[in-house]
Formats: structure tokens, C-alpha cells, sequence
């Protein structure tokens, strides 16, 4: 496990992927280390390879590719630490304590700084993330939290990153506003920088049923436009491609997309016992697609089933624009 950093962080200030160039990120973390890699999470918690002989080695194998990809490119990447499951419930499951999850969560972004010492260069700018996943499921709303009671809940993780090189924390795969506004509220008061992603389903709505225009307004307006930016993860371009709307102020939030590499909808990819990674070409080419009704889009990444090839061909597909 890597020992927990005092180093500063780098771009916590100003967050380079504000600018109009490109910036990778890294695939489905989870679907990689379970499909391609051979390994066991519980509840879906790539972190609990931290607790594991060579485990902290297997995320640096997942890592690396990706910022490879970038150096070629020239180009920045943002990476996610794997703490997406890293809060207090998930980590009640699997058996990890208050102490046991702070640590594990300082590692994880101990394990992305050792990498962007080594790696960065000042036409790869690496910024670490301190992700933040839903309470619940992911896929599901299930019960929800008031935005006061969200906040409470994430804020012992997100005071976690605050004390770590983190340069900002991303929530990643919300399904309901009330905790995406808690997660804004608690970024703040911890004094972190903070990037939403909702996911939606097949029909471009939140899980919760609210279509995805009004959730990123509803964010904006009881945070006061507090998100750096908004995302899009865990769903296909062609879920969500329809109730984008060029030139309006809350697409124009939009900045990030982490998609599935599958067409098929939650539920199915929920059931679904192989793996199905699609098409990295094809789902390039969708990206590019979206140049037009994403004009301020700048964060590629990808999500389920997506792998360094799917990123790696969204980048050649882009850059190339």
C-alpha cells in the first residue's frame, strides 16, 4: 500500500482541463480488472485491491496505459483514483473501518501521485482525482438522501482527498440530484474543486426520471453554478445523443464523458455475464459525432467495457480533428 503523501497539490487551483484542448481519462476500471484481468471485487470495489499483495502493482498495470496514450498524444489526462465504492456503506459490506477506508483512500491517490512523478511532462499534465460514487447502486436510486443529509455522508471522504495531492474530487455515476448537490455543497466546504457525472439511461433520463437538462440546472441553481463542470458517464452516446440541445447554457456545462463501450441498458448490462466491449472504432467515431452538440467537451474517457483501446481510438479519432 503506498505510504500517504504530504505533497501539494498541482492544478487544485486551475484546473487545466478548464481550457479548449483535449484531455483523456482513463476506461471502465472496474470491468477491466474483473474481465481482462482476472480479479475479484466485492460489490464492485476495485480500492480493495489495496489491501491485497500486489494488488497496488495490478492498478499501476491498469493505470499506465492510459498515460501512455496521452504522452503520445501530447496531450493532458485526468486520472480518477479507484475509489468509486470508497464510502461508508460500500466499505461497511466488505468489511473496512472509519480508519481503514481514510487510509485506503489516501493510498489510492498516494498510487496516482507516484505515477504522475514519474510520468508527467509539461505537455502531459496528469491532475488526480479523488472520485466519489453514489451511496446507492449506481444503477439504481433505491432511498435517497435529502442534499443536507448527502453532504454529511460524503463529506468525511471528500475531507479525505482535501488533506491528499488531489487536485479535485469528480462524483461519478449520480442518479439523483439531491445527492449530486450534496456532494457539490460538501466539496465546498472542504475546498475542493468538484465535477458532477450523472449517468442516464436509455432514454437520456436520470435513473430517477429527471431528464438530464433539468438535473444539471437543478445542480447549478442550489449550488450557485459551484461545479467546475459536468460529465456524462456509464451510458451509451446513443442514450443521451437525442436531448442534447447545441448552444444552450446547460449543455455547454458539459465537459466530460466517460460512456459505455454497450448499447444495452442497465438492467441488461446488470444481468449480463460476459463482457461486452463493443466497437473502440465505432464508439470513436460516436464521440466525434457529439463535436457538434458538445462544443466545450473536452474530458474523453470511457466507462463499462471500455478498455486503453477504446480511449486510445477516441483520442486518434479526435486529435486528429
Amino acid at each position: 500500500m503506498s505510504a500517504p503523501s504530504t505533497a501539494r497539490p498541482r492544478y487544485r487551483d486551475a484546473l487545466p482541463q478548464l481550457g479548449r484542448v483535449p484531455f483523456l481519462a482513463d476506461g471502465g476500471i472496474e470491468t477491466t480488472l474483473i474481465f481482462h484481468d482476472g480479479h475479484e471485487l466485492p460489490h464492485f470495489a476495485a480500492y480493495d485491491l489495496l489491501t491485497r499483495d500486489g494488488g497496488e502493482d495490478a492498478l499501476r498495470r491498469y493505470f499506465e496505459p492510459y498515460v501512455r496514450i496521452a504522452l503520445d498524444r501530447r496531450v493532458g489526462i485526468v486520472l480518477e483514483t479507484p475509489t468509486w465504492r470508497a464510502n461508508p456503506d460500500w466499505a461497511d459490506r466488505i468489511g473496512h473501518s472509519p480508519e481503514e477506508l481514510a487510509e485506503l483512500n489516501r493510498s489510492a491517490v498516494a498510487l496516482l501521485e507516484s505515477l504522475r512523478d514519474e510520468l508527467e511532462t509539461d505537455l502531459t499534465p496528469i491532475v488526480v482525482s479523488g472520485c466519489v460514487g453514489p451511496r446507492g447502486d449506481g444503477y439504481l436510486v433505491g432511498e435517497t438522501m435529502s442534499a443536507d443529509e448527502a453532504a454529511a455522508y460524503h463529506a468525511p471522504q471528500i475531507g479525505t482527498f482535501a488533506d491528499t495531492a488531489a487536485d479535485l474530487v469528480t462524483a461519478i455515476t449520480m442518479t439523483y440530484a439531491d445527492e449530486a448537490v450534496g456532494v457539490v455543497r460538501a466539496a465546498g466546504d472542504a475546498g475542493m474543486p468538484v465535477v458532477i457525472s450523472f449517468t442516464v439511461e436509455t432514454d437520456g433520463r436520470l435513473p430517477s426520471g429527471q431528464p438530464l437538462r433539468e438535473a444539471i440546472e437543478e445542480v447549478d441553481g442550489r449550488t450557485g453554478d459551484a461545479a467546475a463542470y459536468f460529465m456524462v458517464n456509464c451510458a451509451h452516446p446513443s442514450h443521451f445523443y437525442d436531448v442534447l440541445e447545441p448552444g444552450s447554457a446547460w449543455t455547454d456545462r458539459i465537459r466530460g464523458l466517460r460512456a459505455n463501450a454497450s448499447r444495452l441498458s442497465h438492467a441488461e448490462l446488470d444481468a449480463a455475464e460476459e463482457l461486452d466491449e463493443g466497437d473502440p472504432e465505432e464508439l470513436a467515431h460516436e464521440y466525434v459525432a457529439l463535436r457538434e452538440r458538445l462544443p466545450w467537451l473536452t474530458v474523453l474517457g470511457g466507462c463499462c467495457g471500455t478498455d486503453h483501446r477504446h480511449v486510445d481510438a477516441m483520442s486518434r479519432a479526435w486529435i486528429g480533428l
